[in-house]
Order: structure tokens, then sequence, then C-alpha cells
């Protein structure tokens, strides 16, 4: 999820940089720059750190399985490639 505390303080810092002659629209300024920065993390495709974790689990997984088949089809070759009695 998107942590908005973290975008307020963004913004706050963003609008603490408008030069000192721009300052009297500081809270208009900064609501602004909150919702620019909502709007873009908004269009964004981001998944919560929970599907994240389900989804690398699920690779590892995968990946286990795929090195043993690989290693299953190595011995199988060998059988096939040995020589027969």
């Amino acid at each position: 999820m998107i942590d908005f505390a973290q975008l307020d303080d963004l913004a706050r810092r963003l609008s603490a940089l408008v030069p000192p002659g721009l300052r009297e629209g500081r809270d208009e300024l900064q609501e602004n720059f909150k919702a620019v920065l909502r709007g873009g993390l908004g269009k964004l495709d981001l998944v919560t750190r929970e599907e994240f974790d389900v989804q690398r689990a699920v690779l590892l997984r995968t990946r286990e399985k795929v090195e043993q088949l690989q290693r299953t089809l190595a011995e199988l070759e060998a059988q096939l490639d040995a020589p027969r009695h």
C-alpha cells in the first residue's frame, strides 16, 4: 500500500522549497503537491508487499520444481545414452 504519511511529508518538503515570495500560497501548493503525487502513484500498477511476497514464494517453488525436472531429465538422458548390455 501507499504510505500517505510519507506522501504528506514529501509534499511538505516540496512546498518548503518554494521561494519566499510565493510562500503565501504554501498550504494550497502543498495540497496540490499531494494531489499530484497521489494521482501519479495511483496510475502505477503497484502491488502490496503481501502480494509480492506470495508471488515470490510461488516463483521460488516453481524454480525448485524446474531444477528438479532438469535433474530428472538429465538422468533419463544419461540412461538412454548408456551402452546397453
